[in-house]
């Protein structure tokens, strides 16, 4: 079952090159998703555990794999009617990108082997870059290098990382050299201390230059800005949880060992440094797609946050990445619709989208309540949650700080987002207009976060309690 939602994408995108109809490739997608969300379903609701020793699932991960199945699904069926626009770009290279990237993601979610984690997440920056510049201009070939070269050296350090903790391993001589991270938990106690701390550090850089954390950030507002939405909403949405979710593997490694106050400590710094790197390019921030970009930042640091914090603070972290996966979602399809029908993605030229554009305007603007937390989406639950875990420990100056910051950039990304939704109708020059498909993803993300901000289900409090007491896990 495990094997099928990585080799299944895979066969989807050879079909893909093979295949000469330029719609049937599109319908692909959807297709490809819809079966891939079905089998993520079943491994689920099947409890499916591994497949030896080098793929499995455990709490973690199931929540990640099911978030990002779903956000793929949603972006997968908006492609169609994208595709559809820009028949003059053609299909045939981005499509089976777009398969290999959710193969690769799943590998990545799935892999019990810090060597294979580390393969699948170089992979995802490999077959992502044509995605970013499908565009096929100046500012995304730029945008793309950039990202390329960014990441590059972060996975790079992420590597060091690794190798570092191998040799932990042979110093302390208390189990085996090996990467199998279920071995490595197992004989945790007796790793080398200093090499273990070093190779915590260095996965922590590494994997949160993918992540987007402050100050490893800046590839993030020329990608995000310049790529498809679809692709901007797979990389803020699937991407980072990826990328958090190695982190968190290290983390765990680090508990195991007893040191896990060290390795909060450490996502603390960086998630408060997030924020703040985040509130300062936010506000008077005149480009709705790179105001998305600094808002992922945001949430970036808030999920290290909540995990440094540690107790409730874990669990909601947990919530808060379901909830900032989908958000993001409905925002960055929004928004690409919204600079397709304007040509532009500058206040200077966007304004009265509500007017003009009636159902990606509303989506946009109920996008921009859900992500900064406004009741009663389930943004609001998750960060109150987080707040709540941070002065149920003490930490009261946190707290103020994080509410101040949360103040600010709901100032300053309001202001962005209601000049370009509120105002008088604007004569567009393109021939651009709401369809079911393009508006029907953003719009089940946010009523999914809606939802979730007024009930959650026993079964989904069940699987974040349990990913939380992964993490919160002693020697």
């Amino acid at each position: 079952m495990l094997l099928l939602l990585i080799l299944f994408p895979l066969a989807a995108a050879g079909i893909a090159l093979l295949l000469p109809w330029h719609q049937g490739r599109s319908w692909l997608l959807p297709a490809s998703g819809a079966l891939h969300l079905i089998l993520v379903g079943l491994a689920v609701a099947e409890g499916a555990v591994g497949h030896g020793p080098w793929i499995g699932l455990d709490a973690l991960s199931r929540i990640v794999l099911v978030v990002t199945s779903l956000l793929y699904f949603g972006c997968a069926l908006y492609a169609v009617a994208y595709f559809e626009q820009h028949r003059d770009r053609g299909n045939k290279v981005i499509v089976p990108c777009l398969l290999v990237f959710l193969s690769v993601m799943s590998l990545a979610i799935m892999a019990r082997h810090l060597g294979l984690l580390w393969i699948s997440v170089e992979a995802t920056t490999i077959v992502s870059a044509p995605l970013i510049y499908y565009n096929r201009n100046q500012l995304s070939i730029e945008a793309t290098w950039k990202y390329l070269l960014l990441c590059s050296v972060g996975i790079a350090l992420a590597m060091l990382g690794i190798l570092f903790i191998a040799y932990a391993a042979l110093v302390g001589g208390g189990v085996p050299v090996s990467l199998q991270f279920d071995t490595l938990l197992s004989g945790a106690a007796t790793l080398s201390r200093p090499w273990l701390h070093a190779g915590f550090v260095f996965l922590l850089v590494g994997f949160g230059t993918k992540m987007g954390l402050a100050p490893l950030h800046t590839w993030k507002p020329d990608a995000y800005g310049e790529a498809p939405g679809m692709v901007g909403a797979l990389l803020a949405g699937g991407l980072t949880s990826v990328a958090f979710l190695a982190i968190l593997r290290a983390l765990q490694l680090m508990n195991a060992a007893g040191d896990g106050a060290m390795a909060r400590q450490q996502l603390l710094g960086l998630g408060l440094l997030s924020l703040l790197v985040a509130t300062v390019f936010m506000v008077r921030q005149p480009d709705i797609k790179r105001l998305l970009a600094y808002s992922s930042v945001e949430h970036m640091g808030i999920l290290a946050i909540g995990v440094g914090i540690g107790g409730l603070a874990t669990f909601g972290a947990m919530l808060h990445l379901v909830n900032n996966a989908l958000t993001k979602g409905c925002l960055f399809l929004a928004a690409g619709n919204i600079q397709r029908a304007y040509a532009s993605k500058r206040l200077s030229e966007v304004h009265g989208a509500i007017a003009t554009l009636p159902v990606s305007g509303y989506l946009f603007l109920a996008g921009f309540l859900a992500i900064a937390g406004s009741p009663p989406f389930g943004l609001f639950m998750s960060e109150f949650t987080i707040l709540r875990g941070i002065f149920s420990r003490g930490e009261t100056l946190v707290g103020l700080l994080i509410l101040l910051l949360l103040a600010a950039i709901f100032i300053g990304m309001g202001a962005t987002v209601l000049t370009a939704t509120q105002g008088d109708p604007v004569k567009l020059d393109t021939a651009f207009n709401d369809n079911f498909l393009l508006v029907a993803s953003p719009l089940g993300f946010l009523l999914l976060v809606l939802v979730l901000g007024v009930y959650l289900p026993e079964p989904m409090q069940t699987a974040l309690r349990e990913a939380a007491a992964l993490l919160e896990a002693k020697p």
